[in-house]
């Protein structure tokens, strides 16, 4: 049996997470403002058919592909966003399950450390793909469940703040972002990501 644990749809990929995608990816990289859409399943075994159906059904490009015994997550993204709505209906088709059958996301825990001291920032540099954070500034902290939620977290915080992002980790048992900027830069963005969470419907945890 085949759970869906992420569906979700970006309208337009934000330059900074279009950016750490083509830094962190295998696949084929995405620029901004392009559609994208994150499907994430379980058992991760599965995501292979998942990207045949895909890629056969509309003009999309993979991005992101993880194969994990428990999950499995796929990014495709296109210019035009009908071609991916299109590829995501047939996935779903494949699947024999409806958009409203996801998991709603679950945030885990979310955190703002202000005023990041210099030894801090350096440990967080040395172990993120994105870009740095400063000593001084406030660092937030996201925590979703299931993963592939923190993406869509991450690109709505870049539409509503001036904020950096530090770093990302769309797959696995939780998803985590670190976004860094000035105090009420960080409070915007952490108020946006929580709230476009809270805004996706699906099913609760079982």
């Amino acid at each position: 049996m085949i759970t869906l644990r992420t569906y979700t749809f970006l309208d337009s990929l934000q330059p900074q997470l279009a950016s750490f995608m083509g830094k962190t990816a295998r696949g084929f990289l995405p620029v901004p403002e392009m559609a994208a859409l994150f499907v994430e399943i379980a058992p991760g075994i599965a995501i292979n058919r998942v990207t045949d159906v895909a890629l056969k059904a509309n003009d999309v490009t993979p991005g992101v592909l993880v194969v994990e015994r428990a999950f499995g997550l796929l990014e495709i993204h296109a210019h035009d966003k009908g071609e991916v709505l299109g590829a995501g209906d047939a996935i779903l088709q494949g699947l024999e399950l409806k958009e409203e059958e996801r998991l709603k996301p679950k945030v885990v825990s979310n955190q703002i450390i202000r005023s990041i001291e210099p030894y801090q920032a350096q440990i967080i540099n040395r172990d993120s793909a994105g870009m740095m954070i400063l000593p001084g500034e406030s660092l937030f902290i996201l925590e979703t469940n299931p993963a592939g939620y923190v993406t869509y977290a991450a690109n709505e915080a870049e539409k509503a703040a001036n904020v950096s992002l530090v770093h990302l980790r769309p797959f696995g048992a939780f998803g985590r972002l670190w976004m860094s900027g000035s105090e009420s830069e960080i409070d915007s963005a952490a108020q946006a990501a929580i709230s476009a969470l809270e805004r996706v419907a699906g099913k609760e945890h079982g």
